[in-house]
């Protein structure tokens, strides 16, 4: 995008990617309006960044001397009027991902994308770059609160983004490098078939120039099969298992959650620690205060980003350790009679298993009551036996009607399926955010840890039990 500044409209401005675009606008130096409707996570942060934000949609939202409307593909402009009015009009229009890959696409694009794990993975990279010094601009579908928001708007030529494979978004983007954390079917409403799915994370890879490189999951057997012969640039490997290029071993957990392993390398000999207690070939030991396996995998993927990016090895140690995470990845919300409250955004079963899976080992010794609000009827409906194999580790498990997504209301499954299926633990259905907010509240005390989980607004539950 030209320096000059100009007047930026974004439609359906209060989303995550939305939202950060809008501050890195605003940061740059652009006069920057918006509008949206129904929850407002974002709000306060972008009105106290002097955008003006309307609360509905309408034609007469958008300024008469805008030089870009951008707008959120989860809107459509047969149902909303203030798209519809501005794809008739003269001025250029974008979508969210053309806007972000304009803007990416004239840096050094370091792009971070798989199926689970992305906001993490984008925001601890983000972070370890800016506290060492490299000043990268960065957009992240989460708030963290060690950056002051879900964006960075850095002096350097680095840009990190969080890139989303949802509608075919992989094609707006050209980055140098690519982080890839995982691949495994979902959004069955655009993808028909797994081999679709995968295929666009194939044909991404391919996007990497020959001088790029790939930071890939080797502990992924889909990855493993396609990195090699698709990626133009070098692959980096990471993971658990010993043939990767960064490896991880000798975990450790303490009972606070807090995660301690070592790295070293695999048969390249990428890097060597300086560190009296690493032997050659070797990285030494890493701590992270994120729990569960996946976390273990996000920060190699980290590491093996910042050894590439010619951080220092101290540097990375130091600030791998302080990131302290992001909003709705199993965050504390607080208290209710003794019990721990807790929002997590997993809403596909290979992360409520993983998530899962570190809070058992976080509160061995208390109840797991699961509340999950599965989220759209497509992925419900695809997943539904993965779904009802993936809540093992709870002691407890509440599902809640389906929360439909801006692009379905309905479709041919129930709640009550899922309820059915799961034979892991006690599973019972409670319909709505207010009769699971009764139940709690007659149900939980000092010995439990309630997850509110899902990708909808079921964290609503936890703040009318904390502010009660």
């Amino acid at each position: 995008m030209s320096t000059q500044h100009k007047k930026i409209h974004i439609i359906g401005i209060e989303g995550a990617g939305t939202s950060a675009l809008a501050r890195m606008y605003n940061k740059l130096g652009h006069a920057v309006s918006g509008s949206d409707e129904g929850d407002h996570f974002y709000y306060d942060l972008l009105k106290d960044e002097g955008m003006e934000v309307s609360h509905e949609f309408s034609a007469g939202n958008i300024p008469k001397n805008a030089d870009l409307i951008v707008y959120s593909s989860a809107f459509k402009p047969e149902t909303n009027e203030e798209l519809k009015a501005a794809l008739e009009s003269n001025k250029k229009v974008l979508t969210y991902a053309e806007a972000l890959g304009s803007l990416m696409n004239e840096k050094y694009g370091i792009a971070v994308c798989g199926s689970h794990g992305k906001t993490t993975t984008t925001a601890w990279l983000a972070f370890v770059m800016e506290r060492s010094g490299l000043s990268p601009s960065a957009i992240i579908g989460a708030k963290v609160p060690q950056l002051g928001g879900s964006s960075l708007a850095g002096y350097s030529d680095y840009f990190v983004i969080e890139a989303d494979e949802y509608q075919n978004k992989f094609k707006f983007y050209n980055p140098k490098a690519v982080l890839l954390n995982n691949i495994d079917y979902d959004h069955p409403d655009f993808f028909p078939t797994p081999e679709d799915y995968e295929k666009a994370f194939i044909e991404f890879i391919k996007r990497i120039p020959t001088k790029g490189f790939l930071i890939a999951n080797y502990d992924d057997p889909i990855i493993r099969k396609t990195a090699y012969v698709n990626c133009r640039g070098r692959v980096i490997t990471y993971g658990i298992t010993a043939a990767a290029d960064y490896v991880a071993y000798d975990i450790r957990r303490n009972e606070g959650g807090k995660q301690y392993f070592r790295v070293k390398l695999g048969s390249d000999g990428l890097a060597a620690d300086e560190e009296e207690d690493a032997a050659p070939g070797e990285l030494g030991e890493f701590s992270i205060k994120l729990s569960g396996r996946h976390n273990i995998l996000n920060a190699l993927a980290v590491i093996a980003a910042s050894i590439e990016l010619n951080i220092d090895l101290v540097k990375i140690r130091t600030y791998l350790e302080e990131f302290a995470g992001t909003n709705r990845r199993m965050e504390i919300m607080g208290k209710f009679r003794g019990a721990v409250i807790i929002d997590d955004y997993a809403h596909h079963p290979a992360e409520i298993r993983a998530t899962l899976a570190g809070a058992r080992e976080v509160y061995r010794n208390k109840r797991l009551i699961v509340v999950f609000h599965p989220h759209t009827f497509t992925r419900t409906k695809a997943l539904l036996d993965d779904f009802a194999g993936s809540f093992g580790a709870a002691d407890e498990v509440v599902i809640l009607d389906i929360f439909g997504s801006a692009r379905e209301k309905q479709g041919g499954v129930h709640s009550l399926d899922l309820v059915k299926k799961i034979r892991s633990s006690p599973a019972k259905h409670i319909p709505t955010l207010e009769e699971c907010e009764k139940y709690l509240r007659e149900n939980i005390g000092a010995g439990d840890a309630v997850i509110l989980m899902g990708a909808g607004d079921v964290y609503k539950i936890g703040e009318k039990l904390i502010n009660s």
